[in-house]
């Protein structure tokens, strides 16, 4: 055991069941730092030594702060991290001023009652036990503040199937009666391209190629940048965007003041429209399940599906991937063909 100074602080270090252990005493008093080494030594000799985790004097308003500060906003997208401080907020509020190591899965089921009397779905309240998940393994893994994560021992609510809606060629028609001109150009773009809301409102023309027909996004999630085709529709679109944009303007889509448009606005009258043409309950981001769902119907393989759409894995395709009963029909009648052959040859 050794009592050594690092800068004015004076710190210990010893070895406590075969691990070097470094721990600072806290204070730039020799005197007091010796007190202090003497009576550890005592402890550590009598067996009332143990090492206490970081955790015991941090708050879980200080680890969501922590988390929210070093990690969510430098390795998530800005609307993730929006997401992540929404979703923290509920959880602060109920166990801000406990110390995490104080957190147990009693207290996290305790939380999940309170959420579902206060109306949060299934879905949200899963969000948020993912959210308070990761912190954890990262307090764990990255600043050694705990050694257990008490939210592994807690069930997830369970969740509706949701089915993912998509919009029939007569149902598209109608939203696109039903919506402003400029709605209209938004909404077709994103069933034939599959982008999300954010990447349309924030694409510009920069991004775009007329000449090799390409569109270039620069993806948040992963930081890579990925080069897509553009089909005549997405390009229509485009061409009659440019026609009508002022010199000089960044954006694709803007107002008819030449500003971006604001997202909120949008849904709004996304939602105004959908529930004039007959659809209540259908989102924006149901013009992707489409986009997905019309290739698939239509024979594109589900890894191009994949690509296009930029989908992390063929599985997470797979729930886009819905047939309606027309497009299983060729699959039936292959048991007519198999039957006609059948008799053919006896026949002979």
């Amino acid at each position: 055991m050794a009592l050594f100074k690092r800068g004015e602080v004076w710190w210990v270090c010893f070895t406590y069941n075969g691990k070097q252990v470094r721990k600072s005493t806290e204070t730039t008093d020799k005197k007091l730092a010796k007190r202090i080494f003497d009576k550890l030594k005592g402890e550590i000799a009598e067996g009332k030594w143990f090492e206490r985790p970081p955790g015991e004097s941090i708050t879980f308003r200080e680890l969501m702060d922590k988390y929210l500060d070093e990690y969510s906003v430098v390795n998530k997208a800005t609307s993730s991290h929006r997401r992540d401080k929404s979703l923290a907020a509920h959880l602060v509020q109920f166990f801000g001023d406990l110390y995490v190591t104080e957190i147990s899965a009693k207290a996290i089921s305790g939380y999940k009652v309170k959420r579902r009397k206060e109306g949060a779905s299934p879905r949200t309240v899963n969000y948020e036990l993912s959210l308070m998940s990761h912190a954890f393994n990262i307090a764990i893994r990255e600043w050694e503040w705990l050694e257990n994560n008490p939210v592994r021992n807690v069930s997830k609510e369970k969740e509706k199937n949701f089915i993912e809606r998509w919009l029939s060629l007569e149902e598209e028609n109608k939203l696109l009666e039903a919506s402003p001109k400029w709605l209209q150009e938004i909404i077709s773009f994103a069933i034939s391209t599959g982008l999300r809301r954010g990447e349309i409102l924030g694409l510009k023309w920069r991004q775009i190629d007329f000449n090799r027909r390409t569109l270039t996004i620069h993806e948040q999630k992963n930081r890579g940048v990925d080069t897509l085709p553009l089909n005549e529709a997405a390009l229509a679109v485009l061409r009659a965007r440019r026609e009508v944009s002022a010199q000089g303007i960044d954006y694709v889509f803007c107002s008819s003041s030449s500003t971006p448009l604001d997202g909120s606005n949008v849904l709004r009258a996304f939602y105004i429209a959908a529930e004039k043409a007959g659809m209540m309950g259908f989102r924006f981001h149901d013009l992707r399940h489409t986009f997905a769902t019309r290739l698939v119907q239509n024979g594109v393989d589900l890894y191009t599906v994949q690509r296009l759409g930029r989908w992390k894995s063929v599985q997470m395709v797979m729930r886009y991937a819905h047939h309606h009963s027309e497009s299983l029909r060729a699959g039936a009648e292959v048991m007519d063909r198999v039957r006609k052959d059948f008799i053919t040859i006896l026949s002979q």
